[in-house]
């Protein structure tokens, strides 16, 4: 308990899955949370996506840990829209000072347009960066950012094996934007380094979501099935990790988010954490 006492935590993507889970034990660590999510669905990802019920259940959730909560409608790829609600959210509660930059979606299979890959890159990259520079003339020394890449895409855009490494044009955007984080977030590390503001990104494997368990995401796990069900999937998902478990859990992403919201992390920066059960070892990333 205390680990975050008295920050304020703005969380993107926080109506389920991951961003739900850091929202909650940041809470349960004592920290007020600012929870923005898009609330909506994408026309070129093929599963649905949170719902403003959602959003409203992990506010509950947060205020159910005595922690105060904003929570807004929003759209990563909208930075006057992120700017705005962001702003009124600080004037709300007072201060900002960790952002955790975690909206994201995987369009992924070969009947997706040309239009999956531009939505993949937008939410997948470019909103992590409206999202980070919203943020920037709200946060002082001691401020952390933190924003969620993924395994997956470390890995080349051709794949290990020469074939596409995720598949169709959504699993491009997708794949580009995560390879771009390591960069941005490093350069941006040596950026604000001298402000004492740390920039991190966290790379899970395959994480017990909506995202991993949805069909778009079965298709590319089974590609020899044609319409392949969860129990089909969860037979390769495994063959990704070095360690036996076919996917980590979204509380063992947020343990490593805490780490790095708390002063205990306070000289980490600039690293790419990888929370993989030993997926990157194996892709040879």
């Amino acid at each position: 308990m205390n680990r975050v006492a008295g920050k304020v935590v703005l969380i993107t993507g926080a109506a389920r899955g991951q961003g739900r889970s850091h929202a909650v034990h940041l809470a349960d660590e004592c920290a007020d949370i600012i929870a923005f999510d898009l609330c909506e669905d994408i026309a070129s990802n093929g599963y649905p996506l949170a719902t403003e019920a959602d959003l409203a259940e992990t506010g509950r959730l947060v205020e159910k840990a005595g922690r105060r909560v904003v929570t807004a409608k929003v759209d990563v790829r909208d930075r006057a829209a992120l700017r705005r609600e962001l702003d009124a959210a600080v004037a709300t509660l007072g201060r900002l000072d960790v952002v955790v930059a975690n909206a994201g979606i995987a369009p992924l299979g070969n009947d997706v347009p040309v239009e999956g890959f531009v939505d993949a890159f937008d939410v997948d990259f470019v909103g992590v960066i409206n999202t980070i520079h919203s943020a920037l003339p709200h946060l002082d020394a001691g401020a952390s950012i933190i924003a969620t890449g993924s395994v997956a895409g470390l890995v080349p855009q051709t794949g290990l094996n020469g074939q596409q490494a995720l598949q169709g044009p959504g699993g491009d955007g997708y794949g580009l934007a995560k390879k771009m984080l390591w960069t941005y977030t490093n350069s941006l590390a040596l950026t604000l380094g001298p402000k004492s503001i740390r920039v991190n990104a966290i790379h899970p494997t395959n994480c017990n979501t909506d995202m991993l368990q949805s069909p778009p995401m079965f298709r590319t796990f089974r590609p020899d099935l044609e319409n392949p069900t969860a129990e089909d999937a969860k037979v390769t998902f495994p063959f990704m990790q070095a360690m036996p478990t076919p996917w980590v859990e979204p509380e063992d992403i947020s343990h490593a988010v805490v780490f790095l919201s708390s002063d205990e992390s306070r000289f980490v920066t600039g690293q790419q954490l990888r929370v993989d059960a030993g997926a990157g070892l194996k892709l040879g990333v």
